[in-house]
């Protein structure tokens, strides 16, 4: 089985379906799989063939899912580009990954032309090319609407997803097509028996996350809603027009829809379920989200790239239990809390994530040594440090590289900024360890204030006094107008400690 040809099957037997909606454009399963073979056989023409690398600079559209399944059928490998990275950086995952062809939005021409390599044969722009010896994208597309003669095997490689760059150079994440597919049958139980047909993407589609829900969506042959980017208001409407089953955000997301005015005007009574994960979500805004959808049908997924994405799963039934874990392992998955050593440790200590299933990457692209690094014994590293109860539940507490050590106790971010989301005025908060002369590191909040709203140092410490120990609470605090996030809403806490000169005495 591969990914390519669930679409074909799909437009066979539901071919009057509504596969995706875009802006003023909606396309049948028919539809998309007579456009989509169009572009696999015009990219055909221009020499890609199987095991080829195509990069796809493209902010969300439905041209997104047109150019990935028009290569997957070609058994070529899709690699995504964040759209928001600079020249420099777009180069070297052009360079790393050994693209062959990029497709783009036209906005970005200019970078692609300084970007591009000299292993890149071929470029086309999305809509029109403006730049000399650029390809349009009606121009590549054929007259021949058949399936290409290709075949795909389940272990033919798909996709090279390049990390966030959170900790460093981006690293090529290695996937097969069995690895996809498993990536999406150990979602499906998420579910449950929710009539779940129409599903909203906002996030970018070069993020994991939300390329394996498009990738899902249409494999499984829903209704794929596709907004351009997100915006709090746009957002709302078109789950109310559009009847969307399936909300899925980062908590940055949530938090904004929060602030809307008259929310409650908006009909979102087509939601059945909604899921969170990126990026932990403090209890408090799932229970002011939960309110604002008028259901308490929510679902936790935690994990990185590299397991497909994702790994830890907390369903909605507990969500009444506990809330504010991460969960226990997906379906097809195992996960382990242990110790430096790789032992299971014991409830109350904190120790590293490890997974394992079969929609963990295949590796590192052309690094064997991080892979190595990453993937012991079979078993994936996640670098995130949890804690397990006595129930088996998994609470991720924090990267290992943003754990603060204070005078010799370790503090999670994790715990701090849940405490100060609960406090009234703070809209959003990042936790960082900066360097003390007396105490190696201490506590510091960069926090955000709602709206017209101060916030009195006294009367937040205090409030920290009532649910922190002292040695983790924020000892400086700085306000911003905002936080620093990459592409996928996390926030970039390397960033925030690059600007965060301050040393105390």
């Amino acid at each position: 089985m591969d990914l390519g040809s669930s679409l074909g099957r799909n437009a066979r037997q539901t071919p009057e379906k509504i596969a995706v909606i875009c802006e003023n454009r909606q396309y049948t399963y028919d539809q998309l799989n007579r456009i989509v073979n169009r572009l696999a056989h015009g990219l055909q023409v221009l020499g890609i063939k199987k095991g080829d690398k195509v990069a796809l600079m493209l902010k969300n559209s439905d041209y997104f899912p047109i150019a990935y399944f028009a290569v997957v059928k070609l058994g070529g490998i899709i690699v995504p580009i964040n759209c928001r990275l600079t020249r420099s950086e777009a180069a070297y995952i052009i360079e790393h990954s050994d693209a062959k062809l990029i497709i783009f939005d036209e906005e970005f021409g200019e970078l692609i032309e300084q970007a591009r390599t000299t292993k890149v044969e071929q470029v086309i722009a999305v809509n029109q090319a403006t730049i000399e010896g650029h390809l349009s994208f009606t121009d590549v597309l054929s007259e021949n609407e058949s399936d290409p003669d290709v075949v795909v095997n389940r272990d033919d490689e798909i996709e090279i997803i390049y990390t966030s760059g959170t900790t460093g150079k981006p690293k090529g994440v290695l996937f097969d097509h069995h690895r996809v597919l498993t990536g999406i049958f150990n979602s499906i139980p998420m579910f449950g028996h929710y009539n779940i047909d129409r599903l909203l993407h906002i996030a970018p589609f070069f993020h994991a996350a939300q390329l394996r829900s498009m990738t899902r969506g249409i494999f499984l042959g829903n209704t794929n809603v596709i907004m351009r980017s997100f915006d709090p208001i746009e957002t709302l409407k078109a789950i109310s027009e559009y009847k969307v089953s399936l909300f899925f955000g980062v908590p940055t997301m949530y938090n904004m829809l929060l602030q809307v005015p008259n929310k409650e005007k908006f009909d979102l009574s087509s939601i059945k379920i909604c899921g969170y994960g990126a990026a932990p979500m403090a209890p408090e805004i799932v229970k002011q989200s939960m309110k604002m959808f008028g259901t308490d049908r929510f679902f936790n997924q935690c994990g990185l790239t590299e397991a497909g994405p994702g790994g830890i799963f907390l369903s909605p039934e507990e969500h009444k239990t506990k809330m504010g874990a991460s969960g226990k392992p997906k379906f097809l998955m195992e996960a382990r809390v242990v110790d430096q050593q790789g032992e299971n440790i014991v409830p109350g200590i904190v120790g590293e994530l490890v997974l394992r299933g079969e929609s963990v990457m295949k590796g590192y692209y052309k690094n064997p040594e991080a892979t190595a690094e990453t993937i012991r014994d079979g078993w994936l590293y996640t670098g995130d440090l949890c804690t397990i109860d006595e129930d088996g539940y998994i609470t991720l507490v924090d990267r290992g590289k943003d754990m603060i050590i204070s005078g010799g106790s370790n503090v999670y971010s994790v715990e701090v900024e849940q405490v100060l989301y609960s406090f009234p005025a703070v809209l959003e908060a990042a936790v960082i360890g900066v360097p003390d002369d007396k105490w190696g590191e201490t506590v510091a909040a960069i926090i955000v204030p709602r709206p017209g709203q101060k916030i009195e140092i006294d009367q937040l410490e205090a409030f920290c006094r009532e649910h922190l120990a002292g040695y983790k609470i924020p000892r400086i605090v700085r306000f911003v107008d905002a936080l620093p996030r990459n592409a996928s809403g996390k926030i970039l806490k390397f960033e925030l400690r690059k600007n965060f000169k301050v040393t105390v005495k």
